[in-house]
């Protein structure tokens, strides 16, 4: 874990909505983020990556909010931010490429903030999960993810050769976006990996944004990690 001393201009500061705004230094200029940092010593993290920048993407999106709060809950310190060119943001969008160095720096300034994690999970709807299983292959921290509506119709995951980590993946059946059959595709590809085990799961009924079933998300995501954190030891509701 990185452990550089950040300047005091980037440290946390409370907003009133009572969750800690983070600016941090990205390769385009300034990231926005919001924080929440566990009160259990050497907790884990959590980095979270929104929708596409130009389909209206940040990271206030409610499935990006909905995991955000699912780790918080069970001890993660947690950080989502707006790719560059999105909301206080600076730069402009830069076809994967410059948001992918953006989760990175995200990713550096939460190890900085948390040099003594546990463990590093990533999460990612949409483009989001594009990006975040692009720093899974270049983190060999990263211990596990969660991929929400991964478009594997329209990205390249071929990269994922071999997968690094095991992890979840969750596709609405009614995505009118991206195909069933492109994800099972992704998912079978992983799952014939060596000690890599992924676990899909579908929502009946929910399309692309997840709709009315944003509920059942948090409960799918919810369960998988009790399960793979021994228990899932719950803290108090995180303020939003």
């Amino acid at each position: 874990m990185r452990q550089a001393r950040l300047p005091p201009l980037d440290a946390p500061r409370r907003t009133r909505d009572a969750m800690p705004e983070v600016i941090m230094n990205g390769p385009a200029g300034r990231l926005e983020g919001r924080y929440h940092h566990s009160k259990q010593p050497n907790a884990p993290i959590a980095l979270f990556l929104h929708p596409h920048p130009q389909q209206g993407g940040t990271m206030n999106n409610k499935v990006v909010y909905t995991l955000f709060h699912a780790f918080a809950r069970r001890g993660f310190s947690c950080l989502r931010f707006n790719f560059r060119g999105v909301g206080r943001s600076q730069g402009t969008y830069d076809r994967g490429e410059g948001e992918l160095s953006d989760a990175a720096s995200a990713l550096d300034w939460l190890q900085t903030y948390n040099p003594n994690a546990s463990t590093c999970w990533i999460a990612g709807f949409s483009f989001g999960a594009w990006i975040g299983m692009q720093l899974l292959m270049r983190r060999p921290e990263i211990d596990g993810f969660v991929s929400i509506a991964p478009p594997a119709n329209v990205f390249d995951f071929s990269f994922l050769a071999p997968c690094p980590a095991s992890g979840l993946i969750i596709h609405g059946k009614s995505d009118e976006h991206v195909p069933e059959a492109s994800v099972a595709k992704l998912v079978n590809k992983l799952s014939s990996q060596r000690d890599i085990r992924i676990d899909f799961r579908q929502v009946e009924g929910a399309n692309h944004f997840f709709g009315n079933h944003v509920e059942e998300l948090d409960r799918h995501v919810g369960d998988y990690l009790d399960r793979i954190l021994g228990g899932g030891q719950r803290v108090a509701a995180v303020a939003e």
